[in-house]
């Protein structure tokens, strides 16, 4: 395998503008920042915070944009080798609203298509996708052609070798219907060792939105290990074997966009280190909690003594 990759993550990214100014509408916000963005690629930044060496397979467009996006992976400590280039199509840009604070609303500029749904068997590095330790895919990935067949190739070809993990990753501003996606991410849930999403993700993906039928359901699926994330009511860990609630840590919420990205890079690492699943997802919990507690997704990403930290309060 080339690279040294440890954990290979596929999907969006993109840049994120994030407010100055919170609380306020968009139409009112004076002044942005910029940041790294993307699910899949903040998951990555997130596991190589945690000391993970990580790349995303993914794409950009010929802009200023995607030379920022390879430089910020690098300065991230995440290996940019398989970003590629849709010659036609441009970076995609995200707008963040916080306002919510808790659940911002976000405003995707993506259009006619994005360059990470544009992958086609081409661009796969075959080599990495079969003995890659961790394989990370995500819902959004099939939400239409060509990333649909080829992230299906890419399960077909890696058989559930070692940890696959489907991120259910539901956005349904980029899906037609729910029937569409229930049926595109039900087939993934076949071809996969975990999957990891919020009770609104897993009504999605199974027709369930209780946690502990939609854990019966995607574990009659073939999957070893359920995460359903319950907001604060904290995240069922359901195996074959035991099923249990882990609590949430509390936390002054600034900005929700980013928990879920910082818990996926948490899970990463404590599969890759062989750690029970309640053990993974409370320092996924107490990283999702921290990056809340946080202004913007990949520069808030928590490393291990930070997560360390906030759990020995708690115990």
């Amino acid at each position: 395998m080339s690279s040294n990759v440890e954990a290979l993550t596929i999907g969006r990214v993109g840049v994120d503008l994030y407010p100055e100014q919170s609380g306020v509408p968009l139409a009112d916000v004076s002044t942005f920042a910029k940041s790294l963005g993307g699910t899949a690629t903040n998951v990555a930044v997130a596991a190589a915070r945690l000391g993970r060496r990580t790349a995303v397979l993914t794409k950009v467009g010929p802009d200023g944009f995607g030379d920022y996006v390879r430089k910020a992976l690098t300065g991230f400590g995440v290996s940019p080798e398989f970003v590629g280039t849709a010659p036609d199509l441009l970076t995609p840009v995200v707008f963040c609203e916080l306002n919510p604070p808790a659940d911002p609303p976000l405003l995707f500029y993506r259009l006619p298509i994005a360059p990470d749904l544009t992958l086609t068997e081409a661009d796969v590095p075959w080599d990495v996708i079969e003995d890659v330790p961790l394989l990370w895919v995500t819902g959004t990935g099939v939400c239409t052609e060509p990333a649909r067949s080829t992230q299906r190739k890419i399960l077909e070809r890696r058989a559930r070798r070692g940890h696959t993990v489907l991120d259910l990753d539901y956005r349904p501003m980029f899906w037609s219907d729910v029937d569409t996606a229930r049926a595109e991410i039900g087939w993934m849930l076949d071809h996969v060792t975990v999957a990891v999403g919020n009770r609104a993700e897993v009504e999605v993906a199974v027709g369930t939105s209780d946690p502990d039928e939609a854990a019966d359901r995607l574990l009659a699926r073939g999957i070893s290990l359920a995460l359903v994330k319950k907001g604060a009511d904290g995240v069922l860990v359901a195996t074959p074997e035991h099923r249990e609630t882990v609590t949430p840590q509390r936390v002054e919420v600034v900005c929700g966009l980013g928990a879920g990205d910082a818990f996926g890079g948490s899970v990463i690492n404590g599969l890759l280190a062989g750690w029970d699943p309640v053990t993974i997802a409370r320092h996924a919990n107490a990283a999702g909690a921290i990056v809340a507690s946080r202004l913007a997704c990949a520069d808030a990403m928590p490393d291990a003594g930070e997560i360390e930290e906030l759990l020995s309060l708690v115990d």
